[in-house]
């Protein structure tokens, strides 16, 4: 009787399921005669979950880093150490980004995301022990963002399950807002939090995010199944090299992925905002303006662009739309005062609203069962550019002015851009012609061309 039970809800779930599917898929086809909108993206209970996910462990992750940086200064007074605590921001994302975001495509992606929710919610909590030393502290700061990249890997790649073709651009662009806004909001209340309460208050919020995410994510995202083509198991160096040779193999891919990070140019602006701001006779204020007005550009820009902007026209202005980015910026070689730099920067990152045209060619292009594998290796190299390209401008700044550096930067990238812009022009289908969710539907099939050979073989 209890099995008969048990059996009769199973299937009652099993057929709300499908009737949900199907609802899903009649509003979809309703919708179909407009364009879609924001509307349609937060309409979708999936993404209304994974997106509130992601705006309370990123938000929380970002408080922890202000907050133990600041923490970690104020036990040990050593710019080193909190410049280590810091860089915990990037540095752990790079290993993780090449070696476990092959995770997301091996296992159930909303499991990966409720997983590193719940392990990071309790490294976080060993920090507000008693008497943990500054060494650990950091330790498991850096195993905190390690797992990021196998989350931020589930996250991308299950974006794309769940929105149709025509949405996915716009919840692209709801997520790439959402990040720049909880750089500054975060980074600006974790100073505030920490100014007021304390480090530790800081930290136990961040331990608390993370476990309402993983709550949102298990009741709020249904369970997409593994990837059809997808191992179970995999060595994660082999995962790697395939990735590698999936991405760098294929010449679209390759100019895509570079187009992707020709940020570590154009963000070099914020990396040394605070020496530009001081040869300018300013402050902390003004060096958050500065920030502040690049982060202010792209938010405002990128959704107008994915709504109002159609798919063939973005993958035509994508390559002209990189080289401004960067082009932009060689006018800080005239030393402009406070207010223009930040029109300057907001405008150049105006024009990077170009990364959803080439991140929506980018994914059609992928095969399912490699995209987690291929969102990290993409997020790892930006990651490496960034903090190379902050590094050199960094040192470059101490021999002559911000202005000029920031202009040498953006000179560099436009020049890099141009060739990139060209190589799309040039491949075929041409851009203008045909729609990325087209270049996917090719790439597929000359995929499984080698295949189909070798069965009639």
């Amino acid at each position: 009787m209890a099995m008969g039970n048990r059996s009769s809800r199973m299937r009652g779930h099993r057929t709300a399921q499908a009737g949900a599917t199907v609802n899903e898929r009649v509003a979809v086809s309703a919708s179909s005669a407009r364009p879609p909108s924001f509307r349609d993206v937060f309409a979708h209970r999936e993404y209304r979950a994974l997106w509130t996910s992601y705006v309370l462990s990123a938000g929380g992750d970002r408080l922890a880093l202000v907050a133990l940086t600041l923490l970690v200064y104020d036990r040990s007074k050593s710019p080193l150490l909190a410049a280590i605590t810091f860089a915990a921001g990037f540095v752990p994302y790079l290993f993780g980004g090449m070696f476990l975001s092959g995770l997301a495509d091996r296992l159930p992606r909303r499991s990966v995301m409720v997983a590193c929710d719940l392990i990071r919610c309790g490294l976080v909590g060993v920090m507000l022990a008693p008497r943990v030393s500054l060494a650990v502290m950091i330790a498991l700061l850096y195993a905190v963002t390690l797992l990021q990249a196998p989350f931020d890997a589930s996250r991308s790649a299950i974006v794309r399950d769940m929105m149709e073709g025509g949405t996915y651009p716009l919840a692209l662009a709801v997520i790439q807002t959402t990040t720049r806004v909880v750089v500054v909001a975060g980074s600006a209340l974790g100073g505030l939090v920490v100014a007021l309460f304390g480090a530790r208050l800081a930290l136990g919020s961040d331990a608390a995010t993370f476990a309402a995410s993983a709550l949102i994510v298990a009741f709020g995202i249904r369970r997409h199944p593994v990837p059809a083509g997808a191992t179970a198991v995999g060595n994660p160096f082999s995962q790697l090299a395939e990735g590698a040779r999936l991405i760098f193999g294929d010449p679209a891919l390759r100019t895509l992925l570079c187009l992707g990070w020709l940020a570590a140019f154009y963000e070099v602006p914020e990396g040394i905002a605070v020496p530009y701001a001081g040869r300018l006779g300013g402050g902390a204020v003004a060096a958050g303006l500065l920030i502040g007005a690049s982060q202010l550009g792209a938010a405002v820009s990128t959704p107008l662009f994915a709504k109002k902007i159609g798919p063939l026209t973005q993958l035509r202005w994508m390559g002209p739309m990189a080289v401004l980015t960067c082009g932009i910026l060689v006018v800080t070689v005239l030393r402009p005062n406070l207010i223009v730099s930040m029109a300057v920067f907001a405008l150049s990152n105006s024009f990077a609203m170009y990364q959803i045209a080439a991140n929506t060619a980018f994914v059609e292009r992928l095969p399912n069962e490699k995209r987690g594998q291929a969102f990290g290796l993409a997020n790892a190299g930006l990651v490496v550019g960034q903090g190379a390209a902050f590094a050199l401008a960094g040192a470059a700044a101490e021999v002559v002015p911000p202005s000029t550096v920031v202009a040498l930067s953006g000179g560099i990238g436009a020049l890099i851009a141009c060739g990139l812009a060209f190589r799309w022009r040039g491949m075929s289908p041409a851009v203008g012609r045909h729609t990325a969710r087209h270049l996917g539907r090719e790439a597929s099939l000359t995929r499984q061309a080698p295949i189909h050979a070798a069965r009639t073989n």
